[in-house]
């Protein structure tokens, strides 16, 4: 008979050196998939046995499929009702096209007509379709003009072994087939069969790469769970071959429980540790695993006769950077031993300092990636650095200046902050051009909790991408032991050159953090609503600033809700409302998160408008404005497109004492009017705008960050309106380094003679 295993891409050479080891005949790897020969009971023992196999699958023919009607009849011709047991249901799964059969839904319906139409005409009774849970599986696979007809004979997936967890741990699973590669690409049998393995598993995930270690140190048939096979609905199935294989596998089971295994997990991902329980347990494993710090992990595998270190790094997504950094700070402990990791990236052989013995190409999600052995032996010692008392592995050498600035920098920083009363503000800013990175402290207001915010300034053209990468890594290493945060409390923004300036590319935040369920806010004394009606999202946080609270969230976001940088700016604009005599209206323009709204009104404001164009951002601003006890008719939100909104306003009777427009450098949404906003071109045309809303004595305050900003005098007091810059003056102590941050004008109407 002939029959393909098929598999992952990628697996191909690991899974026909399994089906070797397990007595298979004729193997020969192809692509996504590996066909051997043999007797049935050949391939009864692949299903049962086999780690790496998807699908094991029967050839019955080879037929013509140049197009719909000689597929047809091509299917048609095969003997169907000796392959349909008797009451069986049957379904087609179809793969692949070609230029005629272009539609693999329409290739599975053409074959289902062929074997109902045989088997009628040869029986007069027509046999039941249930694509949701066949009996028996027709697979049809178009390769050019010819489609191979096979049946599938394991059913069910083989890498749906029946012990996945359905924990909600702050884990990503990985399938069980990319955890036995992982192992098998390691040489884990090697060590199986030098006696007494050892396994330390870094991230270990929800325990699979716990259970397929297990398993086959205990001699373990990973099909002993599944009660259902895609063969029980075969005519031609051979009842005594298959169940003299299970009898065989219960007694290597049985015995094999005697065997030695040691099993260490280092892995600090909340409820890791009782899903890798649960797996074990659900699979009949009657091992306890260890978990200890990657440090002990690797020493207890050195100490070892014949141990293996896997590194699952296959859930860090492209832009998870300060989980990365974690991830690869934990993985040098491996470094001299022999390691296996599931990747994304050659981030590894560097912490590892190493190059891989071998690198395999595999395919997680929708994502390449790669499975990276590594001997152990000539392995150089990791750099470290010190930080807070202890070594911490880096990437780059260098990076110990880093950490010693850092480290001076935010004794200051904190010494400042402690004689201001702040709590949040920026720590580090591109102290060395090398380390191009802005860091931020967040601390809560009502309940523990430290955040560190790092933006990445966009590199150079001149340095590496790869080792300016590393030195990020290194940064989101060091930064977090510095500050004292964890790990998962660290977002991570990259920026890259565009238009206007720096802008970000991507956020990154840590998978792993555990979202707050929503919680009500704190009760404020004077509040003309109890503030503690107010819902405080999933994932977000309280901070003081000002003697103001204002929600901030690091992972939903670009920016996390308040501009530090206008701090000073907030607070002149408190001092001004209180000055501001009759109406005290206030008007908040591209508002954002409404921070400045709140001040005003702190400093006295009886009416306050805030406008902006998102609606997420005003649903945010409300919420700001009540937890300060600030939400009353007299403060209104409008939605909408600020520069219209403007123009509109000018025809009104509508005045404001005072304006805060803090623009964007760049927009073009599509629910705006006009079809883009660049503050260069058009800032004159939206000053004079604002400075026709003002009362007689108004005055209005403009910002933008664009650092290369200059302002149109000439057209602006041509139309009566005079802008006194005030930058220097809104810059915070902890902006000094870059003055450029942002700059401020005091925008005031001069009356005519």
């Amino acid at each position: 008979m002939e029959f393909v295993a098929t598999c992952p891409r990628g697996f191909e050479r690991l899974l026909a050196d399994e089906l070797r080891e397990l007595r298979a005949p004729q193997v020969r790897p192809l692509r996504g998939q590996v066909s051997f020969g043999g007797e049935l009971a050949d391939a009864y023992r692949v299903c049962l046995w086999s780690r790496l196999a998807s699908r094991v699958l029967l050839v019955l023919a080879r037929v013509d499929a140049a197009d719909s009607d000689a597929l047809y009849e091509g299917v048609r011709a095969l003997p169907w009702e000796a392959q349909l047991a008797p009451g069986a249901t049957f379904a087609v799964d179809a793969h692949g096209t070609n230029a005629e059969l272009r539609n693999t839904q329409f290739v599975a319906l053409r074959t289902k007509d062929a074997v109902v139409d045989r088997v009628f005409g040869a029986s007069g009774a027509r046999p039941v379709t249930d694509t949701a849970r066949p009996d028996l599986t027709v697979d049809v696979r178009l390769s050019g003009g010819h489609a191979t007809v096979s049946l599938d004979l394991a059913g069910e997936p083989l890498f749906r072994r029946g012990y996945e967890s359905r924990s909600e741990a702050g884990a990503a699973p990985l399938r069980p087939d990319y955890a036995a590669a992982l192992l098998a690409a390691g040489g884990w049998g090697d060590a199986v069969r030098a006696g007494s393995p050892v396994l330390a598993a870094l991230w270990a995930g929800q325990g699979s790469v716990l259970v397929e270690a297990a398993g086959r140190a205990l001699d373990r048939a990973p099909g002993l769970l599944r009660s259902r096979w895609g063969f029980q609905g075969w005519a031609g199935h051979d009842r005594g071959a298959w169940e003299a294989l299970l009898a065989e596998a219960d007694a290597r089971a049985e015995a094999g429980e005697k065997n030695p295994c040691s099993l260490l997990v280092a892995d600090d991902r909340p409820g890791v540790a009782s899903a890798c329980r649960q797996a074990l347990r659900a699979a009949g494993v009657p091992l306890e695993p260890a978990f200890c710090s990657p440090a002990a992990a690797a020493d207890a595998a050195r100490e070892a006769g014949s141990a293996l270190v896997t590194c699952d790094l296959s859930w860090i997504g492209e832009a998870a950077l300060a989980t990365e950094a974690a991830a690869l700070a934990s993985a040098s402990a491996a470094s001299g031993l022999r390691t296996v990791a599931l990747a994304r990236d050659a981030s590894l052989d560097a912490a590892l300092r190493q190059e891989p013995e071998s690198a395999t190409e595999v395919i997680v999600g929708r994502d390449p990636a790669t499975i990276r052995v590594y001997d152990g032996g000539d392995a150089e010692p990791p750099a470290t650095v010190e930080v807070a008392g202890e070594r911490v592995p880096v990437l780059v050498p260098a990076s110990e200046q880093f950490a010693r600035r850092l480290a001076k920098v935010a004794r200051l920083r904190a010494r400042w902050a402690r004689r201001e009363d702040v709590t949040c503000y920026r720590v580090y800013d591109a102290d060395l051009p090398d380390y191009a990175v802005a860091i931020e402290l967040y601390e809560g207001s009502e309940t523990p909790g430290r955040w560190l915010q790092i933006s990445e300034y966009a590199a150079p053209r001149g340095v590496d991408p790869e080792l300016a990468r590393r030195r990020l890594l290194d940064v989101l290493a060091i930064a977090p032991r510095v500050m004292g945060v964890a790990w998962r409390d660290v977002s991570v923004r990259v920026r890259t050159r565009a238009r206007g300036g720096s802008q970000y590319a991507d956020e990154a935040r840590s998978p792993q953090a555990r979202p707050q369920r929503g919680r009500r806010g704190p009760q404020l004394p004077g509040s003309s609503r109890p503030s503690a009606r107010v819902e405080l999202p999933a994932g977000s946080h309280l901070v003081d600033e000002g003697g103001l609270t204002f929600e901030v969230n690091f992972d939903a976001r670009h920016d996390c809700g308040i501009f530090l940088d206008h701090r000073e700016t907030r607070s002149r604009i408190r001092e001004m409302m209180k000055e501001t005599k009759g109406s005290k209206r206030f008007l908040n323009l591209f508002a954002y998160t409404g921070t400045a709204t709140c001040y005003a009104a702190d400093g006295g404001a009886r009416h306050t408008t805030t406008v902006d164009l998102s609606r997420p951002s005003l649903d945010w601003a409300r919420r700001n404005m009540a937890r300060n006890g600030f939400d009353g008719p007299e403060h209104e939100f409008v939605q909408a497109d600020v520069l219209a909104w403007v123009t509109e306003q000018r025809h009104t009777k509508n005045r404001w004492d005072l304006v805060f427009c803090d623009v964007p450098t760049f927009s073009n949404s599509a629910r705006m009017k006009k079809s883009s906003f660049d503050v260069q071109r058009d800032h004159a045309e939206l000053v004079i705008g604002v400075s026709r809303l003002l009362v007689r004595g108004g005055r209005a305050i403009f910002s933008c960050n664009l650092r290369t900003f200059r302002p149109d005098v000439e057209k602006l007091e041509r139309a009566g309106v005079r802008l006194t810059d005030i930058t220097d003056e809104t810059i915070p102590e902890d902006f000094s380094r870059n003055r450029k941050v942002h700059h401020a004008y005091l925008v005031e109407r001069v009356e005519r003679a």
